[in-house]
């Protein structure tokens, strides 16, 4: 079974995002220049301290943000140029992401993000200059 043959995967305001399916993302709400998502608690997502990973940290904060840039136009893609992480604490418990755009143009957006546990307290911030252009069109 090739890549192609697989189901697809949950839908991230109108894209697939194998990446994000693997990290268990959940999609929660798109409007005009804001994106917020979940992310549960996993111990495989944890650095060696049992905290979640930066890393991980980082790619969901680029997606709400990157999210938040192109709002619920799906034909539109954000394709990150920069981006700007804080780390406040480290946490084994459910998270709350959300992105914000801030300031939009034809072709540039910037964004920033937050990431809280479910009851507020926050866990990182970042800032972020994206990108914008139509999605290509498939071919055939």
């Amino acid at each position: 079974m090739n890549g192609n043959d697989a189901p697809p995967g949950p839908d991230y305001f109108g894209s697939q995002i194998p990446f994000m399916a693997l990290l268990g993302l959940k999609a929660r709400e798109i409007g005009e220049n804001v994106a917020i998502v979940e992310l549960p608690y996993r111990p495989d997502l944890a650095n060696s301290g049992g905290v979640f990973h930066g890393g991980v940290l980082m790619s969901v904060l680029d997606f709400a943000m990157s999210a938040a840039a192109r709002g619920p136009d799906a034909s539109r893609i954000a394709s990150t140029v920069s981006m700007h992480t804080n780390f406040l604490k480290g946490v084994q418990t459910d998270l709350v992401i959300t992105g914000r755009c801030i300031r939009k143009g034809r072709t540039v957006a910037f964004s920033e993000g937050r990431i809280t546990t479910a009851d507020g307290e926050l866990v990182a911030t970042a800032s972020a200059t994206f990108a914008l252009r139509e999605r290509r069109k498939p071919s055939g």
